[in-house]
């Protein structure tokens, strides 16, 4: 046999492999990184977020209360030990904002079909019209959140709550120096000191 008709046959023969990987599992292997992201669905890091996708208005949803005595002072800086997206990590944060409130991981599927677990975070002021705080695992609720596109009034399960206090901040992405303005949200556990 020619080396031709041998190159032709192993671009069928792997055509053939996707091609049922395809069909089996309703995915497309080549996808841009779609299979690196469903390995990682729980995992923020497995999410494709943008600075830009990750910066808000840092408007307030209505009922938050500001916290009196904050660990980390708004306009002081801290480091964030948190991985909601590639870059964030190890990055300074100036603080710009510091709530009490409860925090939830939820998971929800988004208009698309992507499904999100563990999501972090979301708090007890985004939730639409909810029960009083905090929330039990396995709660149904409606999302009033728009941290990532596709989240804004889907349904979504709590998977865990946590009464603490909360931080909007600033900083520049570790990896790239992108910008993110008013990320929300980073826990007190999330940050340590900057000095």
């Amino acid at each position: 046999m020619s080396i031709k008709k041998w190159v032709s046959l192993g671009i069928i023969y792997v055509a053939a492999v996707f091609a049922v990987f395809a069909i089996i599992t309703g995915q497309n292997p080549l996808a841009s990184g779609e299979m690196e992201r469903n390995e990682h669905a729980g995992e923020h890091e497995g999410m494709d977020h943008s600075a830009e996708e990750m910066s808000s208005s840092g408007d307030i949803p209505a009922g938050l209360q500001e916290a009196e005595d904050p660990t980390f002072e708004v306009g002081s800086e801290a480091i964030i030990s948190a991985d909601h997206m590639p870059g964030m990590d190890g990055a300074v944060a100036k603080i710009s904002g510091a709530f009490n409130t409860t925090v939830y991981t939820v998971s929800y599927t988004t208009d698309d079909g992507q499904e999100i677990e563990n999501h972090k975070w979301v708090i007890h002021e985004e939730l639409e019209n909810p029960d009083a705080a905090p929330l039990e695992p396995g709660t149904e609720v409606v999302l009033h959140a728009d941290h990532m596109e596709g989240m804004h009034g889907t349904h979504a399960e709590i998977d865990s709550a946590d009464e603490t206090t909360v931080y909007m901040v600033d900083f520049e992405t570790a990896d790239t120096g992108e910008k993110v303005q008013n990320h929300k949200w980073v826990t007190e556990e999330e940050l340590s000191p900057a000095d």
